[in-house]
């Protein structure tokens, strides 16, 4: 229960008479909104961090990765955890979504589908020991996603919360509370605005640092990327190119010899003799890049 007024539902007196603004009024007052969120997402920068790590580890031990939410919660965690197995090569079927009114909800409004605790509860049987559940709620109250965040403690699911209001049920239930401090809204209630800026921002750091640690970036370059499309495999030839410095010839025929994989094809242009040395390197140095590197150049 919270101990102190929802304030993403509060009507500041501020903005009383915004409807006859000018258009340059109207927008600097949004756009100074979307600024606070920012400030907001950066003073939650410690708990952003422990809940990447939180992330990083049960992933690597083989857990799932689950987002739960309703409404512009969910979508938002949706379109983060959607993008991972391309950019960074993360398995499909070990991220799960929790959505309340199921993938309909992701398009229509059912708005109602958030109050159903039973829902929730059922959603997140499937979570166990080992997994991570990223729980979002701009109120940090949705009966849904506090159900399923619940139900994922009690299977031994580690929780990470990402609310924008502080003392909720929500952030009660979690290991790793990321308090977004947005303040209202200039749209009262609207938190598809500044609550949800600041959750796209949270969610951003928190996978890009997550999977930082997973040895699935090097020197801000994403070497596990699947190179799928034409504009990909350039990225990629480019990417083997300026890590190992060869040419673009030799980096594309490193990938064609690597099925397009970067970090084996990396090693075989810096001078592994076979895709299978490139892998075992990898394997030996838990497919972190810069070791494998290290450990290729102390066998010349």
């Amino acid at each position: 229960m919270l101990t102190k007024p929802n304030q993403t539902e509060q009507n500041l007196t501020v903005y009383a008479g915004l409807d006859t603004w000018s258009d340059t009024r109207i927008l600097e007052a949004l756009v100074n909104s979307q600024e606070r969120a920012i400030t907001a997402t950066r003073a939650s920068i410690p708990q952003i961090s422990k809940a990447a790590t939180v992330v990083a580890e049960r992933y690597s031990k083989g857990g799932r990765i689950y987002y739960v939410g309703a409404g512009t919660s969910i979508r938002i965690g949706v379109q983060d955890g959607s993008e991972l197995p391309a950019t960074y090569d993360l398995s499909e079927d070990r991220i799960v979504y929790l959505i309340a009114g199921g993938k309909a909800a992701l398009i229509d409004t059912l708005a109602d589908a958030e109050d159903d605790t039973a829902a929730g509860t059922a959603a997140a049987e499937t979570c166990k020991a080992g997994d991570v559940m990223i729980a979002i709620a701009a109120s940090g109250s949705t009966p849904y996603t506090c159900a399923a965040a619940k139900q994922a403690r009690q299977n031994g699911c580690a929780v990470i919360s990402i609310v924008n209001n502080s003392a909720t049920k929500l952030g009660a239930l979690a290991d790793v509370e990321i308090i977004l401090d947005s303040g209202p809204e200039v749209i009262a209630g609207s938190t598809r605005m500044a609550a949800g800026t600041a959750q796209k921002a949270a969610l951003n750091m928190l996978s890009t640092l997550a999977n930082i640690k997973l040895s699935n970036v090097h020197d801000g370059l994403m070497v596990s990327m699947r190179a799928e499309n034409e504009k990909l495999k350039g990225r990629a030839a480019r990417i083997v190119a300026q890590i190992a410095n060869v040419s673009a010839p030799k980096a594309r025929a490193a990938l064609d010899k690597s099925s397009s994989q970067i970090k084996p094809a990396v090693l075989l242009c810096a001078g592994a003799e076979t895709l299978e040395q490139a892998q075992n390197l990898l394997a030996d140095t838990g497919h972190n890049l810069r070791l494998a590197l290290a450990k290729l150049s102390t066998k010349e």
